[in-house]
Order: C-alpha cells, then sequence, then structure tokens
C-alpha cells in the first residue's frame, strides 16, 4: 500500500538546476498552475539506493532510456514499480524486458508542457485525465493507488486495463506529427493548415492506424476525424522535436516513426511515407553527428 503522502525525490544531475530547485522551488504556470516546494533532489540514480523507493518515474527523453535503466538496475529491488512517462511507443516493454513485467508500468500525458527557465514551466493544454496502466493484471491495485495519488494532486489519472491501446490512440498523433513539424519546422497547427503537409499527414496517420491494426489495437473508423479535431485545437506549439533539432540534439524518433515503421515491417504493413518521414530525421540526426 502506497502512503498517501509519499516522499518525493527528484533525479536531477545538473548541480545549478537542483540546487535552483532546492531553493525556489517549481512553477507550473498555464492549463495548469502550481507553485511547490522541492524537499528532495539528488545528482544522480545511485542515491536513490539507501532510499528504496516504491515507484520511480521515468520522465527523461527516449534516447536515454537505456542509460537510465542500466543506472536503475544497480539500485532495483523486487517489488519496486517502474513508470515509464515517455513520448513514443514500446518504452514499457524495454522496461519489462530488463526487469520483468511485474515491475513496469506505462502513463499517457494528455497535457502539453514547454520550459520556461529554470524550474519554471508552462502548459498549453490539459485534456483530462491522463492515462496510467500495467503490464500485468498483479499491478492493477498498485496502478489504482499511482493514479489515485496523481488526481488528488490535481494531475487527474485514469488506471485503465489496457495501457497499451492508450498508448496508440495518443501516440499515433505524436508519431506522425513530430517528425512532419520536426523536418518542415511548421507548428502543429500550421503543418494542417497548409495543404502540402496536410496531405502527407493523412496519408502517415492511415498508415499507422494501419500499423496499430495490425498490432490487435482497433481505434475506430472516427478516430482519425476525432485525432484531427484535438490537433487543429492544441497544434498552436512546436512539438518537442523541432526544439531538438533547432538545438542540434538527438531526437525520440526511435521511438515515434521508427518504431510505427519497426512494428510495420514485423506485420508486413506497408508504410512508405513513414519511412521516408522517419528517414529524413535520422538524416538530420546526421548531420549533427557529422
Amino acid at each position: 500500500m502506497l502512503s498517501k503522502q509519499p516522499d518525493t525525490v527528484l533525479v536531477v544531475p545538473r548541480q545549478t538546476l537542483r540546487e535552483k530547485l532546492l531553493t525556489a522551488g517549481l512553477q507550473v504556470s498555464g492549463s495548469l498552475s502550481y507553485r511547490t516546494t522541492v524537499q528532495h533532489a539528488v545528482a544522480t540514480i545511485a542515491h536513490l539506493k539507501t532510499m528504496a523507493p516504491d515507484v520511480i518515474f521515468l520522465c527523461t527523453k527516449t534516447f536515454n532510456l537505456i542509460d537510465v535503466l542500466e543506472e536503475i538496475a544497480n539500485i532495483f529491488q523486487p517489488g519496486m514499480k517502474i513508470v515509464s512517462t515517455h513520448n513514443g511507443l514500446g518504452t514499457e516493454d524495454v522496461i519489462a524486458d530488463r526487469f520483468g513485467a511485474g515491475a513496469a508500468l506505462r502513463m499517457t500525458l494528455n497535457y502539453g508542457a514547454s520550459v520556461k527557465g529554470p524550474g519554471e514551466v508552462e502548459t498549453a493544454f490539459f485534456n483530462r485525465p491522463n492515462h496510467l496502466g500495467a503490464l500485468t493484471a498483479d499491478n492493477r491495485e498498485v496502478g489504482v493507488q499511482i493514479a489515485d495519488l496523481l488526481t488528488s494532486c490535481g494531475l487527474d489519472t485514469q488506471c485503465v486495463d489496457d495501457i497499451k491501446l492508450s498508448v496508440w490512440k495518443k501516440m499515433v498523433m505524436k508519431c506522425t506529427m513530430a517528425p512532419i513539424c520536426a523536418v518542415t519546422n511548421k507548428t502543429i497547427k500550421e503543418a494542417l493548415d497548409f495543404p502540402p503537409t496536410r496531405e502527407v499527414a493523412e496519408v502517415c496517420f492511415r498508415e499507422a492506424l494501419s500499423v496499430a491494426q495490425a498490432m490487435g489495437y482497433e481505434l475506430g473508423p472516427a478516430y482519425l476525424t476525432q485525432a484531427m479535431s484535438y490537433l487543429e485545437k492544441v497544434g498552436i506549439h512546436k512539438d518537442s522535436m523541432c526544439h531538438d533539432i533547432a538545438h542540434r540534439r538527438p531526437t525520440e524518433i526511435d521511438f515515434l516513426g521508427g518504431k510505427v515503421v519497426e512494428y510495420a515491417r514485423l506485420t508486413g504493413v506497408p508504410t512508405p511515407f513513414y519511412v521516408v518521414m522517419t528517414n529524413m530525421v535520422k538524416a538530420i540526426e546526421d548531420n549533427f553527428a557529422r
């Protein structure tokens, strides 16, 4: 049973940010409004060993996932739960492969946020609720407890039986729009308002829905219309992949478009548009590496 007021410890490698959080706290504005103190912040995951955490939330970029799990392996204890809050497809499976399905949970976050400064975040929207789920039936109870804790803090979260279905519903949109926006440097709204990029998006959507269906997830005939309506309302900001490319950082393409292409090849579904968009992002990344 999780405590109703659990201790929370942040892992913050950057010393200046860690010190700022400990002295000034964390401020969230926009669709969500919070100002909270930070009681505990440490520099590395290794510092958590003596604390023996019950639940670890992974809030990193997906390209850091493998390295983070290697660090967690040094502090992992039986019964510990690891919650992926990442963008992309299949991150919960990576956790399960490393620590077993009983350790893995997954969240989909239905809000958009951007960093304004050290310890300051602005949320553009929050389409309640977030969704959370486990990979095994045995973890249903702890999933409900975590969801209730988050909801009590104002981050409305629903524990669902099939979290992978929720992931597909959210990530088809992210997987489709992120590479299009990154390659064209357009906001989601701009990409959908411009007929050439909208045409690319619509074809990519249909490809991704075919892959989801082949993987056992039928999202329904109205999904594409609903997704476009959703994106047209919330798409006034640039996708995070645009910012990664602007700052010449690695992107999350391997768990977004790359994962759709991977699943497509496993199931024999043709996805020529997805292959092109994924490889275009990889080509841009290669320019940075060179």
